[in-house]
């Protein structure tokens, strides 16, 4: 019987590896695949890094493939990235809205674009690092939280659709975080140790608001904050950086 293939998106993280290798002891043909999202801007020291695409982030993906024997591709995304992600995170702030990156993201790169690579490499799914299940109910697939409460990703994922929901496997959504982690340890994964990443991969380990400040032709004008009328009670920073359901105290 011939195996089913699946399509691994490997961000060179602990996760998707481990997804990856999870998938591969379960009996499936594994094919990786890398997007290159981003470069790291000149702000970047050369050591600090966002949550993917730098060189290490991608020697890491090709070095799980070569552990686990399986096939790693890297595909450069950056322009459709720059235009779907970065550019839409810029003007979601100067109109005073709180976009949400990694929901476009996933909806316009990582479950469009890697779907197709499903189809282009006549393989049966896609499997991503997130932490989330899917449950079949009769013909209909269900998105559910992830057995690991304090890691569910699953709330990044409402926009997915039936058909793909059918392609998708999240291995590691079962798992709690640690029981993954030593999963990879156990099998000597090279990045068994590497650090989770928390923040805007683009982002680089800066605030939203140095980043919005870089890419905007003029800068972000301070202002008075008033009354109706016209009594002033303090100064803000700038319109784009109060917005409702920002992250601030």
């Amino acid at each position: 019987m011939k195996k089913q293939t699946v399509v691994v998106a490997l961000s060179g993280g602990v996760d998707s590896s481990t997804a990856a290798l999870i998938l591969k002891e379960q009996g499936y043909e594994v094919i990786g695949i890398t997007l290159k999202l981003w470069t790291p801007s000149a702000w970047n020291n050369g050591e600090k890094y966002g949550g993917c695409c730098s060189p290490a982030d991608i020697a890491h993906a090709k070095e799980v493939c070569r552990q686990i024997g399986a096939p790693h591709y890297t595909f450069n995304m950056e322009e459709k990235f720059k235009e779907k992600v970065v550019d839409n995170f810029v003007s979601e702030y100067l109109e005073g809205k709180t976009p949400n990156p990694c929901v476009r993201c996933n909806s316009f790169i990582k479950f469009d674009i890697l779907l197709k690579y499903v189809l282009a490499f006549s393989a049966d799914y896609l499997a991503t690092g997130h932490y989330a299940r899917i449950d079949k109910e009769g013909s209909a697939y269900r998105l559910g939280k992830a057995a690991d409460p304090a890691k569910d990703q699953s709330y990044f994922l409402y926009m997915l659709n039936q058909a793909q929901l059918s392609k998708l496997l999240f291995p590691v959504g079962i798992y709690p975080k640690k029981e993954v982690r030593e999963r990879a340890l156990k099998f000597g994964l090279v990045n068994a140790l590497k650090e989770d990443s928390q923040d805007v991969c683009f982002l680089e380990g800066r605030s939203y608001k140095e980043f919005l400040q870089e890419r905007v032709p003029e800068p972000i004008a301070a202002g008075d904050v008033r009354t109706k009328e016209g009594k002033i009670l303090g100064k803000h920073q700038g319109l784009p950086f109060y917005t409702i359901g920002q992250r601030e105290g």
